[in-house]
C-alpha cells in the first residue's frame, strides 16, 4: 500500500469515550502535525463519518487517505465494532463517505505500539532503575505495550532486521490471575458481581471503582458513589485512606499484569505503559508496588529484574502511532540504519 510520501493522511484514534483526529505528513521526520490535533466526545456524535466531516470542516484540512486506530477487534481488515462505544465502522463505507483513496483500520494498540518508534526525550519517564532500551539497537527486539484508559489495551512491537511490525491483541480481556490473599478476596467479590473477571475489570478507569468497592467490602465500609477521578484525587490529597489503598492496589496488580505480558509475549526488551490513566497514576507506579509485583515471577525473577518499564507521557500516542503507520505505508522506514 505504498504511496507518495508527501500525501496527507487523516489520523483517527477512536476509544470508548473520545475520538481524536490529526493529520500526518509522512515525508517529515516528525510526521504528526501538532496543530492539526482535535478531540471530540463520542457520546456527542452519531458516527465516525459525521465526526470526521466536522473535524475537516473545523480545520479546513485536506486529506487523501486515512488510518483509523480503533479500540476493538478488526475483522478481515474491513470492519470494527468498538468495544466500549456504540459505533460500528466499515473501511470501504468510510472511505466512500469521506471521498478518500482508502481507509486503513487498525487496532488502537497496534498504533500505540508503533508510537514507540517516534517517542523522544520527555515523551518517556522511566519506571524503575533499569536502563532505557533503544528501539532498533539490536537486530531482534520484542516490546510489550499496555495501557489503562476506558478499557485495558495490550499490544506488542516486534523489531526484526531493522523492520517493525505490531501484534494486535485483545489481551486486556485475558482472565485476572490472583497472586495474594488481597487479590483472592478482590477476585471473589468481583466474581460474584460479574462472573468471569478479566484484567480489564480491574485495570482501567472503571477498574478503579471496582477495586474501591471491593476494598470497602473487605473492610466492612460502605462505599461512596465515586468516579475514577474522585478516587485518584482523594488518594493524591490524602483525604481518604480507602482511596489511597485502592490506587496502591491498582499499581501492584498492574505490575503483575505487565509482568505476565513479558512472559507471554517474550517481551524481554521492555514494556511501555500508556493510556489516559498513566500520567495521573505515575507517582504510585514510581514509588509503589508496580515494580515489586512486576518482578515477582518466581523462577524468572532474575530476568524480570532486568526488563525495563517506561511510562509514555506523550499526550497523543494513538495519533503518533497512526502517523508512524502512515510513514510505513508511504514506503519510508522508521528506524535508523544500524
Amino acid at each position: 500500500m505504498s504511496q507518495p510520501s508527501h500525501v496527507p493522511t487523516l489520523l483517527v484514534d477512536l476509544g470508548g469515550t473520545n475520538v481524536r483526529f490529526g493529520v500526518a505528513d509522512p515525508s517529515r521526520d516528525q510526521p504528526l502535525l501538532a496543530d492539526s490535533i482535535r478531540r471530540y466526545r463520542v457520546a456527542e456524535h452519531d458516527s465516525l463519518v459525521a465526526t470526521a466531516q466536522q473535524y475537516l470542516a473545523d480545520t479546513g484540512l485536506k486529506v487523501s487517505r486515512a488510518i483509523v486506530a480503533a479500540a476493538g477487534r478488526i475483522v478481515d481488515g474491513e470492519t470494527v465494532k468498538v468495544t466500549n462505544n456504540p459505533w460500528a465502522i466499515s473501511a470501504q463505507q468510510t472511505a466512500a463517505a469521506l471521498d478518500l483513496e482508502y481507509v486503513h483500520l487498525v487496532n488502537d494498540f497496534a498504533a500505540q505500539s508503533m508510537a514507540v518508534t517516534l517517542l523522544q526525550g520527555d515523551d518517556l519517564v522511566d519506571v524503575g532503575t533499569v536502563p532505557r532500551p533503544v528501539v532498533g539497537a539490536e537486530a531482534e527486539q520484542t516490546f510489550a505495550v499496555v495501557g489503562p484508559g476506558t478499557g485495558l489495551g495490550v499490544g506488542g512491537l516486534l523489531v526484526r532486521g531493522g523492520h517493525c511490525s505490531v501484534l494486535q491483541t485483545e489481551g486486556g480481556h485475558a482472565g485476572f490471575a490472583a497472586h495474594t490473599p488481597e487479590d483472592i478476596a478482590i477476585l471473589d467479590y468481583l466474581n460474584h458481581k460479574y462472573g468471569r473477571v478479566s484484567n480489564e475489570r480491574l485495570i482501567c478507569g472503571q477498574g478503579l471503582v471496582n477495586l474501591y468497592d471491593a476494598i470497602c467490602h473487605m473492610v466492612g465500609a460502605t462505599p461512596e458513589a465515586l468516579k475514577p477521578e474522585d478516587i485518584t484525587a482523594r488518594a493524591k490529597d490524602g483525604s481518604c485512606a480507602l482511596c489511597t489503598r485502592t490506587v496502591e492496589t491498582f499499581a501492584g496488580i498492574f505490575g503483575s499484569v505487565a509482568g505476565d505480558l513479558v512472559l507471554t509475549l517474550g517481551a524481554w526488551n521492555g514494556v511501555y505503559l500508556t493510556g489516559g490513566l498513566i500520567p495521573i497514576l505515575l507517582p504510585w507506579l514510581e514509588r509503589g508496588r508496580f515494580r515489586e509485583r512486576f518482578e515477582a515471577k518466581g523462577r524468572f525473577r532474575d530476568i524480570m529484574e532486568k526488563v525495563p518499564t517506561q511510562a509514555i507521557m506523550n499526550p497523543e500516542p494513538g495519533l503518533l502511532g497512526a502517523a508512524a503507520l502512515a510513514v510505513l505505508e508511504s514506503g519510508r522506514t522508521l528506524l535508523p540504519p544500524r
